[in-house]
């Protein structure tokens, strides 16, 4: 899917990246503790997340994330946002909970960005 379309699908608000929304999205992960963004997120996919603070934004930049979809209603600071304009990644708020925004999203074929964690990377 493109970002565009997953734009339409949860009825999302673009924030960040208007010029980005042709790029092309195949896998997701969902997480409010950027601890585990960096431990278990791959590069290219897309983030949904509740938390709006600028970390998000460092986080993302470091694993390559291709956009962050920001849950929940919630609206980040002009801060947040100004750093995600300028580490160009996309960001969009939408009204569904993090529950329902994967849920959409996986019924349209997105995917975990992995299907399971191994137990020895769940005790690191």
């Amino acid at each position: 899917m493109t970002l565009r379309e997953i734009k339409e699908l949860l009825d999302a608000e673009v924030l960040v990246g208007h010029d980005q929304l042709d790029k092309e999205i195949k896998t997701a992960f969902g997480a409010d503790l950027m601890s585990d963004v960096l431990a278990f997120a791959k590069a290219g996919s897309l983030l949904l997340t509740g938390l709006t603070n600028p970390q998000v934004i460092r986080t993302s930049d470091v694993l390559d994330i291709a956009a962050i979809i920001m849950v929940r209603g919630k609206r980040p600071s002009p801060e947040t946002l100004r750093l995600a304009e300028e580490l160009l990644i996309p960001v969009l708020t939408t009204k569904y909970i993090l529950f329902e925004t994967a849920g959409k999203l996986y019924a349209k074929g997105i995917v975990g960005c992995m299907e399971r964690v191994d137990d020895e990377r769940a005790f690191t």
